[in-house]
């Protein structure tokens, strides 16, 4: 028996209502369908027409390195001190550009590991032959600083280089100039750093105090560039600074501060566009595609190393590689394979993250910059030089601090002798080391230590020290 309950069919006042209803929502999705596309073909447009490109096919030769691992990727970096245009401000003007930033960047297959190498500029190498172009004279083979390269050849002859150098296939590469850098640096909202003194250098238009802070582009700028006021003043700590900043901004990009807020993301992406010039085939697509995949990498799985060195003697001032370290990090990279496994001595502590401070407790001239360069080869980063207040001290001796206590292993292992005092106030994490009398050097180096090709990772706090 029927309820008498039964669907009414549809009445033509109930199905306008619906219909206008369904073909308001069919047109706001679409609307909003071509605005968001219409948005990011927008996007995409403004950031392609950012990106300047040069082809450096025909300066590579047929010779180059086989591709081993065929998804990894291996970009090289270049920092240009071009000074014209917008970059005319820093520093008195010069004909051309040089380089004096190299740096590698490979990204493992799994895009689940990076590792950043940065190759000492004033490394002595043997460079390759370079074809003459574009008002450039070319390169003869030779034994030669490795940034000459770019200076005889440009970018092309400085990717010819590393390939034949390292025996490491590169598939693009990054050039960024001063203007562009500041900008990315005000894009992501500053960089924090740590600073262990205050620092006054006019010539890189630098001035700030001691402790951690955010610096923003200009500032920034000034910081990666400056050398003298920094530490004991060299190229190599120059370097260590250049890393860890980028590693610090790495975190910052990678946080959800940038990655969640689509204004200063685009902000980033605009500035660093605009900063590069690259391969043709590194387009803002691949760059897209590449950043997509890379989004499971945190930054403890990014590294940074430089390639093992050490001092000339037959050509003061200039650096030379540390063989077998060197070609085992070469090797590595162009494999693909992973740094575990890799001998780095019995210290808890690495010797990257163990900052030091020097002083000279003698009366021999030039003591502390001598040792601050021996402990630059071994990874220690030096954050002073200076002279006791009273001379001489008999003994050299390890100060430390309780937060410091940690770290006094590492050094006190390389160390022939050592007198390592607890100084209960002090408020640092950093070691003061106090050279003595007795001061011979530092132990030998065990020819199968590999600590010195694994570097430091992104999560690196440079206010540890």
């Amino acid at each position: 028996m029927s309820s008498g309950l039964v669907d009414a069919p549809p009445t033509p006042s109930t199905t306008r209502p619906r219909r206008r209803w369904l073909r308001r929502l069919i047109v706001a999705v679409t609307a909003l369908v071509l605005l968001v596309t219409g948005a990011a073909v927008a996007v995409a447009v403004r950031l392609t027409g950012n990106v300047e490109h040069t082809d450096v096919a025909g300066d590579l030769g047929t010779a180059r390195p086989a591709k081993v691992a065929a998804s990894a990727l291996n970009v090289l970096i270049v920092g240009s001190d071009q000074r014209d245009g917008r970059n005319a401000r820093y520093g008195r003007r010069i004909t051309g550009e040089r380089t004096d930033t190299i740096m590698l960047a490979h990204l493992s297959s799994d895009r689940e590991n990076a590792m950043v190498i940065s190759f000492p500029r004033d490394s002595m190498v043997q460079l390759p032959a370079c074809r003459a172009k574009g008002g450039l004279p070319g390169q003869q083979p030779h034994v030669g600083m490795i940034n000459e390269s770019f200076n005889s050849g440009g970018i092309g002859c400085t990717w010819k280089t590393i390939e034949s150098l390292t025996g490491i296939h590169i598939d693009h590469f990054v050039k960024v100039d001063f203007s562009g850098f500041k900008d990315m640096v005000d894009a992501v909202g500053g960089v924090e750093v740590c600073l262990p003194e205050r620092v006054d250098d006019d010539k890189a238009m630098l001035h700030l105090p001691a402790g951690r802070q955010t610096l923003g582009g200009e500032q920034a700028l000034g910081y990666v560039r400056a050398r003298y006021s920094f530490g004991d003043g060299s190229d190599i700590g120059r370097i260590q600074r250049q890393q860890m900043f980028i590693a610090s901004m790495a975190k910052k990009v990678m946080s959800g501060e940038t990655l969640t807020d689509p204004v200063r993301l685009f902000g980033f992406l605009d500035a660093g566009t605009k900063a590069v010039t690259t391969d043709p085939g590194l387009t803002p697509g691949v760059m897209k595609d590449l950043a997509e995949s890379l989004r499971g990498l945190t930054a403890g799985k990014i590294r940074f190393i430089t390639t093992p060195w050490h001092y000339s003697v037959s050509q003061p001032g200039r650096v030379e590689w540390v063989q077998p370290q060197a070609n085992q990090l070469f090797r590595i990279v162009a494999k693909d394979a992973e740094l575990t496994g890799v001998q780095g001595g019995q210290a808890k502590m690495p010797r990257s993250k163990v900052a030091v401070e020097l002083r000279n407790g003698t009366y021999r001239t030039g003591l502390g910059a001598q040792v601050a360069a021996v402990l630059e080869q071994r990874g220690y980063h030096i954050v002073k030089i200076a002279d006791t207040v009273r001379k001489p001290y008999r003994k050299s001796m390890i100060l430390y601090g309780p937060n410091g206590e940690a770290r006094v292993p590492t050094l006190a292992k390389d160390l022939p002798r050592s007198r390592p005092r607890l100084v209960p106030a002090a408020r640092t994490a950093r070691l003061v080391l106090i050279l003595g009398d007795d001061w011979r050097g530092l132990k030998p180096l065990d020819p199968a230590d590999g600590e010195a090709i694994k570097g430091f990772d992104a999560t690196h706090d440079t206010c540890a020290g």
